[in-house]
């Protein structure tokens, strides 16, 4: 894992503010300048010293944006904090709660990848002093079109709680291969998962709770958002994480499962079955509308989000299979 470089600051200084040059406040009443957001946010107890907060199944903008989830891990020596949440609003309850369980400062934040729903809560923490730790595809998304365009879009869609004050914030620290550090006689492994999900995903193992949180690689309950995903990669991410021996595992969406191998089995079929008829689409010429109508998607029908992801992540497979077969 490599500090980020000048060069890279430059090249994003038009889409957000280096987050080591943000107040480092310590935490107090600072909370009261982010609107406050009333939603149930709890921290749930997920072992001894691992905690985390889960959002409402739906689409982005539901829930005042509380729709992914959060988690973090106690220690002698500080707080070690995975995804920031959607506004800044919920990253400053996430604190509260934190604050509600110890005194502990928050030392990390180790962000799954740089979706809004999971990042924008991310200057909470550096205006608090703590590292922020991503995958080195963040550099390619925050410095591309989408960033500031989807920031645009929240700042409408999630108005009061995404707004002008709202900015985007760098790493302090990308992880190019996996990486392990130590916190208060705790071990932890953040895993490269590579361009899947989003252009860079990142698992955070904890030992020796033996606690893994997923990010948005795995989704429990509903149907996942696919994007642009890499869903080839993301299909050998999950054979990867099958064989991960683990007591608990917090997925970006959806309840903690004590049984992961059970919960990959959504992600992974969902993701099979679509790059399979996607691909016999693309194979046999057949346009995507025609192709679309016809497939029989009874197995996922009634799970969160079929409706509003469903179409738009076949044609965005569609559009990859025909990308990958003229490789």
């Amino acid at each position: 894992m490599k500090p980020i470089t000048e060069s890279l600051y430059t090249l994003v200084l038009v889409l957000c503010v280096a987050s080591v040059l943000a107040p480092r406040l310590a935490w107090g009443g600072d909370a009261q300048r982010y609107p406050p957001v009333d939603v149930d946010l709890n921290a749930t107890q997920v072992s001894k010293n691992v905690y985390y907060v889960q959002g409402a199944a739906g689409i982005a903008t539901d829930n005042a944006g509380f729709v992914s989830n959060a988690g973090f891990v106690v220690t002698t020596e500080g707080v070690v904090v995975f995804d920031a949440l959607g506004t800044p609003s919920l990253a400053a309850r996430l604190v509260d709660e934190i604050r509600r369980i110890t005194t502990q400062p928050v030392r990390k934040v180790v962000l799954s990848h740089f979706h809004a729903d999971h990042a924008y809560g991310l200057q909470v923490f550096a205006e608090m002093g703590a590292t922020i730790i991503a995958s080195h595809g963040a550099v390619d998304y925050l410095s591309s079109d989408i960033a500031p365009e989807r920031l645009a879009e929240r700042r409408r869609s999630l108005v009061p709680w995404v707004n002008q004050d709202t900015r985007l914030v760098m790493p302090h620290e990308l992880v190019k291969e996996d990486y392990r550090f130590t916190l208060g006689a705790h071990e932890f492994l953040v895993t490269n998962l590579g361009s899947a999900h989003s252009e860079g995903d990142v698992a955070l193992f904890v030992e020796p709770d033996k606690v893994l949180f997923s990010g948005d690689i795995i989704f429990e309950g509903r149907i996942p958002f696919l994007g642009s995903a890499n869903t080839r990669n993301w299909l050998e991410t999950l054979k990867r994480m099958e064989r991960i021996e683990v007591n608990a595992m917090v997925p970006g969406h959806g309840p903690v499962t004590e049984n992961p191998k059970d919960v990959l089995t959504l992600t992974r079929s969902y993701l099979q079955y679509m790059r399979e008829k996607m691909t016999e689409a693309v194979s046999d010429w057949v346009p995507f509308d025609e192709a679309y109508e016809k497939i029989d998607w009874s197995e996922f029908l009634e799970y969160p989000a079929f409706v509003e992801a469903n179409r738009r992540n076949a044609y965005a497979v569609y559009l990859s299979i025909e990308a990958e077969l003229l490789q």
